[in-house]
């Protein structure tokens, strides 16, 4: 509406001007005012078909920082182009993206600009440039590209790891479980070496560098000193961490990054506090050709590394996590959802038949629980609480 008044008002501006100022030069800028946007929209069709552009940014940023992303526009061809208009966007992750860049390109030299955008909740996000339009040098045309588009990139933005207390509930049970089933492969390595006169592994002395999987957390306490297995400890006495990051494909996407977060910040900051208090377990994520991955955690700077692995994974809609990368059976399994309501019974079923003990994990305390396991949630103070 407001381009059509202000061509009205030019119009009654040139008829007052050439025939009651000056006829002949209203002629002129009549002649003028038809043909240059002709010529401005000539020149934004050929343009359109010459105008290359690329851009570049980190693969990973801090949550609470900002991106950089560098933008660089090329041009075929020895004709001037005019105004080239690029609008960038980004996902939920990041502050939302209104502003748009017009530049001018003349010369055969490339030109580069850059802006930052601000990281704003913890998870696997995107950048790109969908809409790239030639305006021609008037600036009121506006043609997009629609082919030759940059591909969107990948960005992990990473959230903090809280320093989840030690007082928690959920882990003094983990822990508990742990020492129990130590317990019972002291019994069984008995039973073997009785009928057999051989154990079924032997122990010696913690040493630097030993993988944590094969403490004998029962045994080490009797001696007062850690005693690792010779042989490969039994999988089934390290706790697993599952990672579901599952979207419903009605989700709004803002609501559902924020959840993903929190599973995040839950299962990865669990992880943590398991192996700085000796106890190694196996984080199971999706990994980036879209497959379950398991990882051993055995020493504290594991969380952060598998979590850099995590994040350059986008989140795909309607795709639960399964246990089918986790090996055999663990003696405890902690699924940390940002859904536990239906659909999650699979999950938990195959969780339940490979024998350990089984919980949940959900964003926050409203989260609805379609099983009957227990329900456990991080609160602001990083303590676990049961739903």
């Amino acid at each position: 509406m407001k381009s059509v008044l202000a061509a009205l008002a030019v119009a009654f501006v040139l008829f007052i001007f050439t025939f009651y100022v000056d006829g002949e030069m209203g002629i002129i800028l009549i002649a003028f005012l038809l043909i240059a946007p002709l010529l401005s929209l000539a020149m934004a069709v050929y343009a359109r078909k010459r105008i290359r552009v690329s851009f570049d940014c980190d693969g990973y940023v801090k949550k609470g920082g900002e991106l950089p992303v560098t933008v660089t526009i090329e041009k075929e061809g020895w004709c001037p182009l005019a105004v080239v208009e690029i609008t960038p966007s980004a996902s939920e992750v990041f502050e939302k993206q209104e502003k748009s860049y017009r530049f001018s390109i003349f010369s055969s030299e490339p030109v580069s600009f850059a802006f930052n955008i601000k990281a704003l909740i913890g998870g696997n996000g995107e950048v790109s440039l969908p809409k790239i339009s030639s305006c021609g040098f008037l600036g009121f045309i506006s043609l997009k590209l629609k082919e030759g588009l940059p591909a969107a990139k990948s960005v992990g933005v990473i959230p903090e790891i809280p320093d989840v207390k030690a007082s928690s509930q959920l882990f003094r049970n983990i822990a508990d479980i742990v020492t129990t089933s130590d317990d019972d492969e002291d019994k069984d390595t008995t039973m073997l070496f009785s009928a057999n006169t051989v154990p079924g592994y032997e122990h010696r002395e913690y040493i630097q560098g030993d993988p944590l999987k094969r403490v004998n957390w029962k045994l080490s306490s009797k001696k007062d000193k850690l005693m690792v297995r010779l042989d490969e400890a039994a999988s089934s006495v390290q706790p697993m961490v599952l990672v579901d990051l599952y979207r419903s494909p009605s989700a709004k996407p803002e609501e559902a990054v924020v959840k993903e977060e929190k599973i995040l910040q839950s299962a990865f900051g669990l992880a943590r506090l398991l192996v700085k208090q000796g106890i190694a377990s196996t984080l199971v994520y999706r990994g980036s050709d879209g497959s379950m991955t398991a990882e051993s955690v055995e020493n504290p700077d594991a969380p952060s590394q598998i979590l850099l692995k995590a994040l350059a994974v986008k989140v795909q809609p309607g795709m639960r996590a399964s246990l089918g990368a986790a090996g055999s059976s663990s003696c405890a399994c902690v699924i940390a959802s940002s859904d536990c309501g239906e659909g999650i019974s699979a999950l938990t079923e195959a969780a339940k038949g490979d024998g350990g003990e089984v919980s949940l994990i959900a964003p926050s305390k409203d989260s609805p629980n379609s099983t009957d396991l227990p329900m456990w949630y991080l609160d602001g103070d990083n303590n676990f609480k049961l739903v």
